[in-house]
């Protein structure tokens, strides 16, 4: 850990350079950002907002929720994005970066940092996105939006704590790159994005809220539509789990770093 913070200079200027790299050469620049997640959207919102004729209630009534079914929608994704950018990446992370495996004296570890920084400017750029429609369509959000980090949090080490897992298992295991795609699609409908936990039978609401998207998802409604604060016993416990997934995730890269090498 004390590594992390030493290099802390180095991840942030990585992190940048790497989010200039993903936008060169392209004409709209770090517009796909925004521009990816609202094709999304506008997919979604047709099928789901229009052809299956989805509605959001809001929690604790059976009042229809006064927010378009679009944003609602709109704020999932853009966690969901946030999450999948580090999980479909992290096998090939390793091998995208074998300069630093072989040639020097690198801190391999803050590689996992720098891919979720990356997401995170991303997704920032996205929500930028999504507030300004959502002041346009409903005003100035409730206060409890400024509490947002603390919400974002948890799944942002939980994602790190995945890819250290994952990136060290696709130096090992290269068909590793082929198992995230679907299974990254896999969690967004067995989440919460497109729809309320609490509607589902049982017991399909346990295997909704098992998924690690869901409860960040929820927390992010609470605090941006609704105006309310998580439940705190649960925020905690989903910290907590988060926390372990990333200690164990970044023990296990610790472990296995010095063989890759000798692999690639």
């Amino acid at each position: 850990m004390t590594t992390l913070l030493q290099n802390a200079p180095l991840t942030l200027k990585l992190a940048r350079r790497e989010f200039d790299q993903r936008f060169r050469g392209s004409m709209l620049g770090w517009f796909w950002a925004l521009i990816a997640p609202l094709a999304m959207l506008a997919v979604f919102s047709l099928v789901f907002g229009v052809i299956f004729q989805s509605r959001w209630q809001r929690p604790g009534t059976e009042m229809q929720a006064e927010f378009a079914f679009p944003l609602l929608l709109f704020s999932g994704l853009i966690l969901f994005n946030f999450f999948a950018d580090q999980f479909n990446r992290a096998p090939t992370l390793m091998m995208e970066n074998v300069s630093y495996i072989k040639k020097v004296v690198f801190p391999l570890e803050i590689m996992p940092i720098v891919s979720m920084l990356t997401a995170l400017a991303t997704a920032a750029i996205s929500f930028i996105a999504f507030l300004v429609i959502y002041v346009i369509m409903h005003g100035v959000p409730p206060l409890t939006i400024l509490l947002l980090p603390f919400a974002v949090l948890p799944l942002a080490l939980l994602s790190l704590g995945i890819s250290y897992f994952l990136s060290s298992l696709g130096v090992f295991l290269r068909d590793l790159k082929h198992v995230t795609p679907p299974l990254s699609t896999a969690l967004l409908f067995l989440s919460a994005v497109f729809y309320q936990p609490e509607n589902l039978p049982k017991p399909y609401d346990a295997i909704v809220w098992m998924n690690p998207l869901t409860p960040a998802v929820t927390y992010m409604r609470d605090l941006v539509f609704w105006g309310r604060l998580p439940d705190p016993f649960a925020y905690i416990a989903y910290l907590l789990f988060s926390m372990i997934v990333f200690m164990l995730g970044f023990a296990w890269f610790k472990r296995t770093q010095k063989a890759f090498a000798d692999v690639i």
